[in-house]
């Protein structure tokens, strides 16, 4: 295999792939931002979704990085069994990147995305910059403190996940005067739930194959604490959760039974849950259930994007 170079290294340092996960995310906040405008006129920003969709993709290139970062420094990517989906870019282990080249880029992008997230708190609401000072403080801390006390996946899920949702929407439909109870509704909430929870699944099935890696290298996360059976439970029961929540919308009058097209990927993941209770400590036969897993958050939010854009609200 010829030698990667350039501009290859650094889309698998950053983990490109992945990144089309934050612009669902996005997405799902301006369909709901395009259907459920506050007030009676649409004022639909294009530059402004634009601008979303880069702060977004940047806080997430910074926590990938940041990731990658630590894990290099505490050896944990030295003792990875590497798949597709799990267990880091390699790009820093094979030399390919250095360790403070791979630290200032993610600086870089966490400060893009906190300056983009400052343009928002004056022209649209003060919450946009607290939601933003929560993602960037899971960003810092992640790995080197949340990752240690059982609050990765929840972090996790909820900064790079519902918060997006609600970040997005909050951004495209505010004004700086509006009051507190008048940015949100239930619905716009309860769209962002099942992707939230679908995040922090992509996070707690990739930590299966890493589990004696990330012990011995200071992390105490989930599958850690709970070991792959355990953790298995938890990744079947956040699956039921997440379809359960796409069921309610429409059973609770705050949506149309077009969101039940997000109810597609079901399959897919039953098949990733299966996997998972009976092979959660074989990594080969954990590999499928990897794939099926990142198939089912992506369809899943697309779809819900999807349905919101064709539905009538």
């Amino acid at each position: 295999m010829d030698k990667p170079v350039g501009f290859q290294v650094w889309m698998a340092q950053i983990r490109a792939p992945f990144l089309v996960l934050a612009v669902l995310l996005v997405a799902i906040g301006l369909a709901l931002a395009y259907k459920l405008p506050v007030g009676d006129e649409l004022n639909f920003n294009g530059w402004h979704a634009l601008l979303l969709v880069i702060g977004v993709v940047s806080s997430h290139i910074s926590v990938n990085l940041f990731n990658e970062y630590s894990d290099h420094k505490t050896k944990i990517d030295f003792n990875t069994r590497r798949s597709p989906f799990s267990g880091g870019s390699g790009m820093l282990t094979q030399g390919f990147t250095r360790p403070r080249s791979v630290l200032t880029v993610a600086i870089s992008s966490l400060l893009l995305s906190f300056a983009i997230g400052v343009y928002f708190a004056f022209v649209s609401h003060w919450t946009v910059i607290v939601l933003s000072i929560i993602g960037g403080f899971t960003i810092l801390f992640y790995t080197g403190s949340l990752a240690k006390i059982l609050l990765g996946e929840f972090f996790a899920g909820l900064t790079l996940g519902s918060f997006v949702v609600i970040g997005t929407y909050i951004a495209m439909t505010a004004s700086p005067e509006m009051a507190l109870v008048d940015l949100l509704s239930t619905r716009v909430i309860l769209y962002s739930i099942s992707p939230g929870i679908l995040t922090s699944l992509l996070l707690l099935i990739n930590e299966f194959p890493d589990r004696e890696a990330d012990k011995a290298g200071g992390r105490f996360h989930l599958v850690i604490r709970l070991g792959t059976k355990g953790a298995a439970v938890v990744y079947t029961i956040g699956m039921i959760l997440t379809f359960g929540t796409i069921l309610a919308i429409p059973l609770l009058g705050l949506g149309p039974f077009w969101v039940y097209l997000a109810l597609l990927p079901v399959p897919l993941a039953i098949k990733a849950c299966n996997i998972a209770l009976k092979h959660g400590d074989d990594m080969q036969k954990l590999v499928p259930a990897l794939g099926s897993n990142i198939i089912t958050v992506l369809a899943t939010d697309l779809l819900i994007v999807i349905s919101i854009l064709v539905g009538v609200f």
